[in-house]
């Protein structure tokens, strides 16, 4: 989900979730954290820290091949399906299918050549700037998500989020990654990312408290705004909507580290909340042709045929391929020879990091609002 999510409440009946389905709703697109919370608090105090990080850790590993890994690949199966149309046709606007060549082909060719490079080059500083870049773009994308959360709810709500709270959000979301990427303050050092040691640079104290200064800053401005819309126009938004983006900031992106066993969870939290709007958007899509004239397959067959296809293609990106490549293509030092700073599993961490960089830019143009799908993302049926 992406800043420019933003979504009219289009005139449809049958728009906004029942009662009943919004408390699942809520728990699906951040609400869940909330109730994570004490019961990671008890495990730590039932287990210990040591077993409990543990248990974390084994139970998030294999949850990463159905929740996590297919989270990333079913980007690619929306992202490419009809790529060609979509870059081509004329009822895109130019800058949106420019944004569609850019990330859909040109971001991929720089990344593959970049990792190409440090390959030949045998370099782990090149693949460590590469892993930097994704930690610095992490958060610009946790923090878009959560945007996209605020807008498309609001809008099966039949509530519009306006041009100042629009603006308020998106400071006080900038403003979080920021933060949350400047701090903790850390001088320069080396670090491991599955396997490959680098060396990062610092994150200077003053930069940590003038992202803070300006993070607090922001929360006034949010608080200020949400009043004075209130009085203006009659309401506060809904609940769910800024409470799904307030946790993807706060306890996502910013204060990730404050539960040593929320850490594991979190890209779980995510990917479900990236998964629901997934759903959302295929599911109302299949239903608008299942009817006349159509009768397109049902749309528990689409949804299914995407989940299988994610669940294989997930594997493939982040278990088969890269595995296969480490397991055949990387000598491996003698027993009782550590190995260099490119470690045993360069490609794994390529195909992470790649994927993951990828991912963040297709994100980027797949849920705005220039494209024509994401209407589905807040009508509940249509009939083509």
């Amino acid at each position: 989900m992406t800043t420019a999510a933003e979504l009219s409440p289009f005139a449809v009946e049958d728009v906004a979730p029942r009662s009943e389905s919004r408390v699942v709703e809520f728990m699906l697109v951040g609400g869940g954290t909330i109730v994570l919370f004490p019961i990671a608090w008890i495990l730590r105090k039932m287990l210990g820290i040591d077993d409990a990080e543990l248990a974390a850790g084994f139970l998030t590993f294999w949850a990463a091949y159905v929740i996590n890994d297919p989270h990333f690949a079913v980007t690619y199966l929306l992202f490419y399906r009809d790529v060609r149309a979509r870059v081509t046709s004329r009822d895109l606007p130019a800058m949106q299918r420019a944004r569609f060549v850019v990330s859909g082909f040109v971001i991929p060719a720089l990344l593959a050549v970049w990792a190409g490079i440090a390959m030949w080059r045998h370099s782990a500083p090149m693949l460590g700037w590469m892993i930097q870049l994704m930690y610095l773009l992490v958060g610009w994308h946790y923090v878009k998500q959560g945007f996209g959360v605020l807008t498309v709810l609001a809008a099966r709500r039949k509530v519009r989020v306006s041009a100042r709270e629009r603006i308020a959000f998106l400071a006080h979301a900038y403003a979080g990654w920021a933060y949350a990427w400047a701090s903790p303050a850390m001088p320069a050092g080396e670090f491991e990312e599955k396997g490959i040691v680098y060396a990062a640079f610092a994150h200077p104290r003053w930069l940590e408290v003038a992202t803070g200064a300006v993070f607090a800053a922001s929360t006034i401005a949010l608080a200020v705004v949400m009043v004075a819309e209130r009085r203006r126009l009659g309401r506060f938004l809904p609940f769910a909507p800024v409470a799904g983006l307030l946790i993807t900031v706060w306890l996502w992106t910013i204060y990730s580290s404050i539960d040593p066993v929320m850490r594991y969870l979190i890209p779980a939290l995510h990917s479900i909340q990236y998964l629901y709007f997934v759903w959302l958007l295929r599911r109302n899509e299949a239903r608008s042709f299942e009817g006349p004239p159509t009768f397109g397959k049902p749309a528990a067959v689409r949804i299914g045929f995407l989940a299988v296809t994610a669940l294989g293609l997930g594997w493939l990106l982040f278990r088969g391929i890269p595995t296969f490549l480490d397991d055949f293509c990387v000598a491996k030092p003698p027993r009782g020879v550590l190995p260099d700073d490119l470690g045993v599993t360069p490609w794994f961490a390529i195909f992470f990091v790649i994927v993951s960089i990828h991912h963040y830019f297709m994100d980027s143009v797949i849920w705005r609002r220039e494209n024509p799908e994401t209407r589905f993302l807040v009508e509940a049926q249509l009939h083509a």
